[in-house]
């Protein structure tokens, strides 16, 4: 194994919440050393796991999730002294990442003219809930009302006859991650051929619509669309959900010529012989009959049944798991999708890796979030503030008073 990809590089993670700072954790999973910038309250995400429909828990686990690997302080970024700090920081970084919205960031001194002008070679990254023009530019950006609702996705993710489905709270946040993850790569390597930093950009808007690209796409070309997916009468039972005996839903994927082999799978290679679904064509034009014959060919039998058949003839097909089931799946923890967490505490010892993998270079042994403030020293001290200058930030609240455990 190599030395870490982004070993000495600096970042400071002034973003809120998951996008930007969940960001921030594929660098520092990669060697970077980040700062994460949090006012004396604390980020929201801590109080994240409090929120229903939030699976509840003891332990904070979206907090090391997406804060895991950094040095944390905390700055009352309001407070005029402020500025000293935020100064010292656009001098320190490489990368700065934010997120507050563009007026508050004015007032704030957080601007990319406001910190460029200290650092010329600093990679500004910015995200935003609808991108930085048009009437909607201000509005605050969540990835349930940004990255689905408005991107075409959320209509397109029900059945027929259903309200649109409530989606995974962050799902939107964690793709747009990565999304920005390419942006900070790609201005870092712009500053290598040239020398010069860059300001970059995305939203969870366009993260929504470059993942439901596929349908916009079609949607600029005058495609047209089939009504919203039906169980019983799909476009092509062919993909389709279908239910086994023992309750459990999966996903059937067939190639147009893979027909014959699910119908041996199925012990129905009769069906062949009916003129209704001697082909791939006839099967779709039949679609409601077809998915009667496998919805009670399937219904009959369990899962463990099903897959190996199924698997017997290789046709396509993912059982649907619930997220408990997904954290105990064996492929995880083989190709390190979930690694140990070091010193989280309580029942928390295992955390999600940032889904990037460059073979024979080591990512950073995954270890807890800070605490709030943990690092309020000796952070401070390494830009340069004298002791007596941090004892006056700290009785001038500028910073917070004492480290406090996270929620």
């Amino acid at each position: 194994m190599t030395d870490n990809i982004f070993s000495g590089l600096k970042v400071v993670d002034l973003a809120s919440f998951i996008a930007g700072p969940a960001a921030a954790v594929i660098l520092a999973d990669f060697g970077a050393d980040v700062i994460k910038v949090e006012p004396p309250n604390g980020d929201t995400w801590r109080i994240g796991y409090r929120v229903p429909p939030q699976p509840m828990a003891d332990d904070n686990y979206p907090w090391h999730l997406d804060n895991r690997n950094k040095r944390g302080i905390s700055v009352d970024l309001k407070s005029p002294e402020a500025r000293q700090i935020i100064e010292r920081l656009a001098r320190w970084a490489d990368v700065m990442i934010v997120n507050t919205p563009h007026p508050a960031r004015e007032r704030l001194g957080l601007g990319y003219a406001d910190v460029a002008k200290f650092n010329p070679r600093l990679i500004y990254a910015d995200v935003t809930g609808f991108g930085d023009a048009g009437p909607d530019a201000q509005l605050p950006g969540f990835d349930l009302t940004a990255y689905w609702a408005r991107s075409g996705l959320l209509a397109m993710t029900h059945d027929a006859g259903t309200a649109p489905t409530m989606p995974i709270s962050g799902s939107g946040d964690h793709a747009t991650a990565v999304g920005l993850f390419s942006a900070i790569v790609t201005g870092l390597y712009r500053r290598e051929r040239t020398g010069k930093g860059s300001y970059v950009t995305t939203s969870l808007l366009a993260q929504g619509v470059w993942a439901s690209g596929v349908v916009v796409q079609g949607a600029l070309a005058g495609a047209r669309f089939y009504p919203l997916h039906d169980q019983v009468n799909p476009p092509n039972p062919l993909s389709n959900l279908y239910r086994t005996a023992d309750d459990v839903w999966f996903v059937l994927l067939v190639p147009p010529d893979k027909w014959p082999a699910l119908t041996k799978a199925l012990g129905r290679s009769d069906l062949l012989a009916d003129p209704r679904f001697a082909d791939a064509t006839k099967v779709t034009e039949n679609a409601a009959a077809v998915t009667a014959i496998l919805n009670a060919a399937f219904g009959a039998h369990p899962m463990a049944y099903w897959a190996q058949a199924l698997d017997a003839e290789h046709v396509t097909y993912g059982a649907v798991h619930s997220p408990t089931e997904a954290s105990r799946d064996p492929q995880l923890r083989s190709n390190n999708i979930v690694v140990p967490l070091a010193d989280a505490g309580g029942h928390l010892s295992e955390t999600i890796s940032s889904p990037i993998t460059v073979h024979d270079v080591d990512k950073v042994a995954a270890r807890r979030a800070p605490e709030l403030g943990e690092h309020n020293e000796e952070v401070l001290t390494e830009l340069g503030f004298a002791p007596g200058e941090i004892d006056d930030f700290e009785v001038r609240s500028v910073i917070a008073s004492k480290p406090r455990r996270a929620a």
